[in-house]
């Protein structure tokens, strides 16, 4: 009985083995099998990928052959029943078996050239040209077929090998050149201008304003608005209220667009480039205006002579010769430029090509001017607020720094060829950048006073004055004449008869005599 028992026992053990063993040897089956798959589908031939431009319209069975385009050339080719047909796009990527037959869709290709659409041909085609200006055909990828607009001047990425457009990039030539948004710049915010910043508020605002009053008079418009002046003086914030004011006072029923050209970014060593990239940007004016009759679009050329110099001067690359025809083309040409006011600020107008210049483009005509001392005052105060920590009362230190700045302080001596002489002092040379750098250098005097006070405080030295004070204004004004960094250098004295009397404005200088020598405050 026990020996049976026993029998029993071992048989039942070598069950449990011989199935664990059969469980064993079925795995391995199954990954033998594994492996074997693995290195057939090595030894399979390696994929080819090509582009799907369409399916052929030769064969009457729709999505069993399609166009592709794949080493190097266009492929009429067979479609694999396990892909669904009509699922393929014009654009997409396609894998192809070793017997060139589709046999997969995958993802739309995500590299290639930028081009700049030039015009749409029907709903199939582009023309576009690449970075050199070369045009060509190109087809539209599916994604750019349902677009309802692919306007002249965008940017598609193509691949060039298929001639076909495959997306929008959205980043345009245009957004890259200007700036769309208004400008949060007031008439307020600007001190000293009063003037001027009536006589531009006649010129540009009121045919906006009242443009019945302009209609009954028979009146056009402005076409452009140019500001001179010395640098640092306000031309810029004069342009950045203009817009903003208009944005203000036509209401919220729609948007008004600042386009800030950045002109050195128009230059381009291509011929031909730059003035395409100057009609591209008066095309996205035109286009912004036709969205609102009533809406104004301002173009903003700021350093203005550094594009549109005069013709034939022989001072630059005389690259001029082509830019300047093609804004005067834009400025009055046979295109309408309504609802479209060009402002051009520079501080060497002399510059700047004549034909532009004449009524008719650049219409008004104003000139920035330094500030007188009434000015500067309304300058400091615009800067100078009573929320700044200062000590004693704010108008007698906006007083203080006045008088310092505008005191009689002789800096050079100009000797002309009719052999007069000119002083000039250093108020001649005040602007309202200095101005505001001056008060920038008088806040961190007053930051360093105060630090040293706390250091002394703490150490019971003392109490503690924080805020600006009239001795910081002071060396903060002695420090910027040091510097004198907005005068004009001795090397080139024609620069110095801008700044004095009428007089002798154009005269020939002969010789610049330094009255005080430079040194750091």
């Amino acid at each position: 009985m026990d020996e049976a028992t026993d029998y029993k026992r071992q048989i039942s053990q070598l069950a449990a083995r011989n199935q664990k063993l059969a469980g064993l040897l079925k795995e391995s089956r199954g990954k033998l099998e594994q492996l074997f798959a693995e290195l057939n589908a090595l030894a399979e031939p390696a994929s080819t990928y090509g582009v799907f431009l369409g399916y052929s319209p030769t064969h009457s069975e729709v999505g069993t052959t399609a166009e592709v385009y794949t080493n190097g050339r266009v492929m009429q080719l067979k479609v694999s029943p396990n892909v669904e047909p009509g699922s393929l796009v014009a654009g997409q990527q396609v894998r192809l078996s070793d017997g060139f037959v589709v046999v997969e869709g995958c993802a739309p290709e995500r590299t290639g050239e930028l081009a700049t659409v030039v015009e749409r041909l029907g709903d199939h085609r582009l023309i576009v040209a690449n970075s050199s200006g070369e045009e060509k055909v190109v087809l539209l990828s599916q994604a750019l077929r349902e677009e309802t607009r692919v306007p002249a001047g965008e940017i598609v990425l193509v691949d060039p090998k298929a001639a076909i457009a495959l997306e929008k990039v959205e980043k345009t030539e245009v957004s890259q050149l200007s700036l769309e948004e208004v400008p949060d710049v007031r008439y307020e915010d600007i001190g000293g201008l009063d003037e001027q910043i009536s006589q531009i508020r006649d010129s540009v605002e009121l045919p906006f304003i009242h443009p019945d009053l302009y209609h009954h008079y028979e009146l056009q418009p402005p076409k452009g608005v140019l500001l001179y002046g010395p640098p640092g003086c306000g031309k810029t914030l004069i342009a950045k209220a203009v817009a903003h004011s208009l944005a203000q006072q036509l209401g919220s029923d729609g948007p008004s667009y600042f386009l800030n050209v950045k002109g050195p970014e128009l230059l381009n060593k291509y011929v031909g480039e730059t003035e395409r990239r100057i009609r591209l940007i008066f095309e996205r004016a035109r286009e912004l205006a036709q969205l609102s009759s009533d809406r104004p679009v301002v173009i903003f050329f700021d350093e203005m002579e550094s594009i549109f110099r005069t013709r034939g001067s022989g001072v630059s690359s005389d690259m001029e010769t082509t830019v300047v025809p093609q804004l005067l083309t834009e400025l009055d040409g046979v295109e309408s430029l309504s609802n479209v006011i060009v402002i051009g600020a520079t501080n060497r107008e002399e510059l700047i090509d004549p034909a532009i210049m004449r009524p008719g483009r650049l219409d008004i005509k104003i000139r920035v001017n330094r500030p007188n001392k009434q000015g500067a005052r309304e300058i400091f105060a615009r800067h100078f607020a009573e929320s700044v920590p200062h000590q004693g009362r704010l108008e007698e230190l906006i007083g203080a720094a006045v008088d310092e700045l505008y005191a009689d302080r002789p800096f050079v001596q100009l000797h002309f060829s009719s052999g007069e002489r000119e002083i000039l002092h250093y108020r001649d040379f005040v602007s309202g950048a200095m101005i505001a750098n001056i008060l920038s250098r008088a806040k961190k005097l007053a930051i360093k006073d105060e630090l040293q006070q706390r250091a002394n405080s703490e150490q019971g030295i003392g109490g503690r004055h924080g805020g600006i004070a009239k001795q910081h204004l002071l060396q903060a004004i002695a420090a910027e004449r040091a510097e004198s960094e907005y005068v004009p250098t001795s090397t080139n004295p024609e620069e110095w008869t801008k700044i004095i009397s009428q007089d002798h404005a154009g005269a020939r200088v002969e010789r610049v005599e330094l009255l005080t020598a430079r040194r750091s405050a």
